[in-house]
């Protein structure tokens, strides 16, 4: 397996972690939901799709694989699932909600109040978090022994945490919000550590609420909370630093998007794009890109909610901008030549060898809407051409 950290932290071809869930996975997590199958026959189903979905990403070139998040309802269960202490009203441990209203093309707004999963809607705590199960370690022992290519795996960064945590319900466990995200980055470096330990040499950290920080209407619902923003993005970068000091030889990488949320063409039966959140990384870039020790960082530019490339330039030298140019909220293949004028536009404010090219986000999630396999696999395929044409071998 070639884990050279060197060659991690220059891949020209990346992915985002979620992959589409096979009929098969979502039928399962459905009855497993209504408690129709007990957790061991769910797992048997999850390793079966893991062990298909490693086999496909190798066979078709990609240097750096995921299980897909096949383990997961939700990306956020990377750290949900891990601890005890939210306050999660009985019976929703299990549910598939969404709470998504299909509002294609347009913005969309989740409850956050609703009753429902620890980080999918905003939890309180009824005792300080404490780590009970490693779920990222528990993922990668099992896909790193059945490929021979580098296994990355994903956690939820500590920002996202605490948008999702109530801290206001919390005042008879939390002092305010510095207090739980100490807590919350002491777990996630217990988490890393086993996970190193387990031979990780490429971790993957999701932080798609720092784009709150430039969306107006995130930026009032903290102020109405009588938190302060500023003060909300410098605790929010040193956290993600504080989470992954101190590993030489491991490639971090953090991923910034504006939520992944999908609807329907009422006419067509089309999936088209939705979103959470809205604003270019302008007003947040150079304090975020020189500010962050992450090697790499993915970066959502499928769409004009993203801005131009000018704020590429705030890229430290020694990091690679990953370009999410391809998405994954619409079937239809991108323009190899397009995507290769696109890079070329990159490449006037950052050097072609600080870039590398993935899909703006994750594909797949269960009980969401998403495109198919082959719709999926026909856009990887579009990723590793247009990057060899691009970077050659390098």
């Amino acid at each position: 397996m070639n884990t050279n950290p060197a060659d991690l932290r220059k891949l020209r071809i990346d992915l985002n972690g979620s992959l589409v869930s096979p009929a098969s996975l979502s039928a399962a997590f459905r009855q497993f939901a209504q408690s129709e199958i007990e957790e061991g026959a769910l797992r048997t189903v999850q390793e079966r799709a893991i062990l298909e979905v490693l086999k496909k990403q190798a066979s078709i070139g990609m240097p750096v694989v995921s299980d897909g998040e096949f383990r997961r309802r939700n990306f956020q269960e990377s750290f949900s699932m891990a601890v005890s202490g939210f306050d999660v009203p009985a019976g929703k441990e299990r549910s598939l909600e969404r709470l998504e209203p299909n509002s294609p093309l347009r913005r969309t707004e989740q409850d956050f109040k609703a009753a429902g999963p620890a980080l999918l809607t905003r939890r309180p705590t009824f005792e300080r978090l404490k780590l009970k199960r490693n779920v990222i370690a528990e993922e990668y022992r099992f896909s790193a022994a059945h490929v021979d290519v580098p296994v990355k795996v994903s956690l939820i960064g500590p920002d996202r945490i605490s948008q999702r945590f109530a801290w206001e319900d919390s005042n008879g466990v939390y002092a305010g919000l510095d207090d739980f995200v100490s807590d919350v980055v002491a777990i996630e470096r217990a988490m890393i550590k086993e996970l190193v330990e387990a031979g990780c040499r490429y971790v993957h950290m999701d932080a798609p609420g720092l784009t709150a920080y430039v969306d107006q209407v995130s930026l009032e619902r903290m102020r109405a909370r009588g938190e302060d923003p500023a003060h909300n993005l410098e605790r929010a970068i040193q956290a993600e630093n504080d989470v992954i000091r101190g590993y030489p030889g491991v490639t971090f990488a953090l991923h910034i998007c504006r939520g992944n949320p999908r609807g329907t063409d009422p006419v067509t039966g089309k999936i088209l794009p939705q979103w959470h959140r809205e604003g270019t990384y302008d007003a947040i870039a150079e304090q975020l890109y020189t500010g962050l020790d992450h090697h790499r960082l993915l970066l959502e530019y499928d769409s004009e909610r993203a801005g131009d490339f000018t704020s590429l330039r705030f890229v430290p030298k020694d990091k690679v901008a990953v370009l999410g140019l391809v998405t994954t909220k619409l079937a239809d293949v991108e323009d190899k030549e397009l995507l290769k004028r696109r890079i070329d536009d990159a490449a006037r404010y950052l050097p072609l060898e600080q870039l590398a090219l993935s899909p703006q986000c994750g594909f797949g999630g269960v009980g969401v809407l998403q495109l198919k396999e082959d719709e999926q696999w026909a856009k990887f395929a579009r990723i590793i051409e247009t990057a060899h044409e691009v970077w050659g071998d390098r």
